[in-house]
């Protein structure tokens, strides 16, 4: 299993060049503001109709570049699986190649209206290739079987007992740490390892970097959550609380 722990400007105001009258002050009408400028219109990563703002060819072209760039930094930092970003990229990609051929072909040409007039795909991609939790299961530190587990699945069938069962045999104790691996089916499997258990979560795909780190977080709230029963040896299931439920009641 590998190991992945891993922008004031004060506006300066034009002296008053009014002349003035010797017998009376002339009347200067009050200066209004300048409006302040809009930023803008930026697109979002998901389909929506096109506004009338973005009815030309040029600025479709520039919002899915856009959406492009975005999906980048999305992937970037964590927040996206490679499943969901090739799909992704790969849609955009081809919208953008479709719309650069028909407008070669007929730059007066409406028809590269209807590649961008179908809402609702790219969510439904999102949806389609996130990675979900199938099972957790904790086990305390020198334990072979679990204090506790929950999901569509049983630990023994994704062979978890028997990855724990190494995992405890190092002669040396594994120091606490992050570390996933492909199963078979295409599921992930995700350990958390802390100072007095470890959780193991089974995903359906490959989990992005992020819910990879709410697996770490959620073991190390059990940890600190249950901290003094288990330094008394108190391990009872219904006197323990479990964070990494979270994972599977969301579904």
């Amino acid at each position: 299993m590998v190991v992945d722990d891993p922008r004031s400007s004060s506006r300066s105001q034009p002296p008053n060049a009014s002349m003035r009258s010797p017998v009376r002050p002339e009347y200067t009408a009050p200066r209004e503001p300048a409006p302040a400028p809009q930023p803008p219109p930026q697109a979002t990563e998901d389909d929506t109709t096109p506004s009338a703002e973005t009815l030309n060819s040029q600025n479709a072209l520039i919002r899915l570049r856009h959406k492009m760039q975005t999906l980048v930094e999305e992937y970037a930092q964590g927040k996206i699986n490679r499943v969901q970003f090739q799909s992704l990229y790969t849609r955009y990609s081809e919208q953008r190649t479709i719309i650069e051929k028909l407008l070669e072909r007929n730059p007066d040409s409406d028809a590269w209206k209807q590649v961008i007039s179908v809402p609702g795909q790219t969510g439904f991609l999102r949806s389609q290739f996130e990675a979900h939790a199938i099972v957790f299961a904790v086990y305390l530190r020198g334990q072979l079987a679990p204090v506790f587990h929950e999901g569509r699945r049983s630990p023994q069938s994704l062979n978890i007992d028997r990855l724990v069962e190494g995992l405890w045999a190092i002669p040396r104790p594994p120091q606490p740490g992050l570390g996933r691996r492909a199963l078979a089916h295409g599921e992930w499997l995700v350990m958390a390892l802390g100072t007095e258990a470890v959780t193991f979560v089974a995903f359906s795909l490959e989990p992005s970097n992020a819910q990879s780190r709410l697996v770490r977080d959620l073991h190390d709230d059990f940890e600190r959550a249950n901290r003094l029963l288990l330094a008394r040896g108190i391990t009872a299931p219904d006197r323990l609380v479990f964070p990494q439920r979270a994972l599977i009641e969301k579904e």
